[in-house]
């Protein structure tokens, strides 16, 4: 050991004491605001189906539909990889996952639909089934990690309807076995801020009438309009409706038709790769980074039916827009067919699995100070580390083969996957 150097300081502690006195107040609003990820399972898609059409059967379908399309469409891991631009080395192992996927969890989170994609008759009736159906399916095992609905917006023409099926399901769920740990709501059309506060306002009453802890019921909020984007005074009106929510906004959710259709986008353009859809959600993104609201894209309406030829070219749109936005950090996409489904597992796993050993080798070497070609920060440690969780969770990895070329434990990723920003410098350590 060297020479030890004379140490020496000018300052008294109280400059230091004092310093931290003056920025208390912003230490708290940032813990506030900015709590970090929640470290919780975030859905690769989310699955809409009308509250008129959603039954026991409905996921169970999905697979089996799903299964189909690639048996008439892609019998084989060549005539898959082939459509999609999948190479050798990928093509057996992502075909086998992707069908595992679609016999054991072909639906990772599904919405059923009071809104838009609602024709029903009688919508009570309707929210109360949903309620039966979806406590009978998290009561049975056969239920997605995620389910929830998505009610009417705020809008004075469908508030109280809006209102009234939230209060009628949610009840039908506590009547059927209580509320759910996979439970999602979805509050779509939301324009300003205080429509944010006004659920809020509901879901608190319905906490206090059923004497639920506060804060129990979260929801996510869907960006549909310009003006959740820009507001009328020049601001970012997303940013502002997180925290409107009060700590219980889970998601941003981009709704490619309606925002593009407000902005005046043709038809044939409206679609989640336009310059106005990215910027909107690069403006979500931002907004919601570190507050541990997760940001979702939106869907193609491009459906993978008809002829072959017809198949094999939507399932390239989908494929291409999958891996698209994961590129850009959107993990959450919208689904609308089951036809749409192997090509969302198919880019899912092709993401995770081309990056795999990479990422793996790079956080194992961050983690025992091995250096490497790659001069790798606390932060990146937690992207790294982030990343292969995500695989893990969707099936595009194995916990042995991480575990393997990590050296790591499920417990050490999630440690340098810290969710709070100042758990960044503690991993470094």
């Amino acid at each position: 050991m060297g020479q030890q150097e004379k140490v020496s300081t000018s300052l008294a502690g109280a400059v230091s004491e004092g310093i931290s006195a003056s920025l208390a107040a912003v230490d708290a609003e940032l813990d506030r605001r900015y709590p970090g990820d929640p470290g919780t399972r975030q859905p690769v898609h989310t699955v809409y189906v009308p509250g008129n059409v959603f039954d026991a059967g409905t996921i169970r379908s999905w697979g089996a539909q799903a299964l189909a399309a690639l048996d008439e469409h892609a019998p084989d891991a060549a005539s898959f990889a082939a459509v999609l631009g999948l190479s050798d080395d990928l093509a057996e192992d992502v075909y086998g996952r992707v069908r595992a996927k679609l016999e054991r969890e072909p639906v990772e989170d599904l919405r059923v639909d009071f809104e838009d994609g609602y024709a029903g008759q009688d919508e009570d009736q309707d929210a109360a089934r949903a309620a039966r159906l979806i406590s009978e399916a998290y009561a049975n095992g056969t239920a997605a990690p995620y389910m929830g609905i998505r009610m009417k917006c705020m809008e004075a023409a469908v508030r109280d309807r809006g209102i009234r099926t939230t209060d009628v399901f949610l009840t039908g769920l506590l009547e059927n076995g209580g509320l759910p740990d996979g439970l999602v709501l979805t509050l779509p059309k939301v324009t300003y801020p205080e429509q944010v506060s006004a659920f809020v306002r509901l879901l608190e009453a319905f906490e206090k009438a059923h004497g639920l802890d506060a804060g129990r019921l979260g929801f996510e909020i869907q960006i549909e309009t310009s003006q959740s984007i820009l507001a009328a005074d020049g601001t970012a009106a997303v940013a502002r409706m997180i925290g409107a929510a009060e700590g219980r906004a889970t998601g941003l959710h981009y709704g490619t038709f309606d925002y593009s259709a407000c902005l005046g986008v043709s038809a044939a353009y409206q679609a989640s790769d336009h310059p106005a859809a990215d910027h909107a959600k690069a403006i979500m993104q931002v907004a919601a980074a570190g507050t541990g609201v997760r940001v979702s894209d939106g869907s193609t309406n491009v459906l993978p039916v008809g002829s072959t030829e017809h198949v094999h070219e939507a399932w390239r749109l989908h494929y291409g827009l999958t891996r698209r936005a994961l590129a850009r950090a959107y993990y959450q996409g919208w689904d609308m067919h089951p036809g749409h489904i192997p090509t969302r597992y198919a880019a899912v796993f092709a993401f995770y699995r081309e990056g795999f050993e990479t990422a793996a080798k790079r956080l194992s070497a961050y983690a025992n100070h091995a250096g490497g070609d790659v001069m790798d920060e606390p932060a990146t440690a937690k992207a790294l580390s982030s990343y292969l969780l995500r695989g893990l969770q969707c099936g595009a990895l194995d916990t042995a083969e991480v575990d393997a070329l990590t050296g790591m434990t499920r417990a050490d990723l999630d440690r340098f996957a810290a969710p709070r920003r100042g758990d960044l410098t503690a991993t470094a350590q």
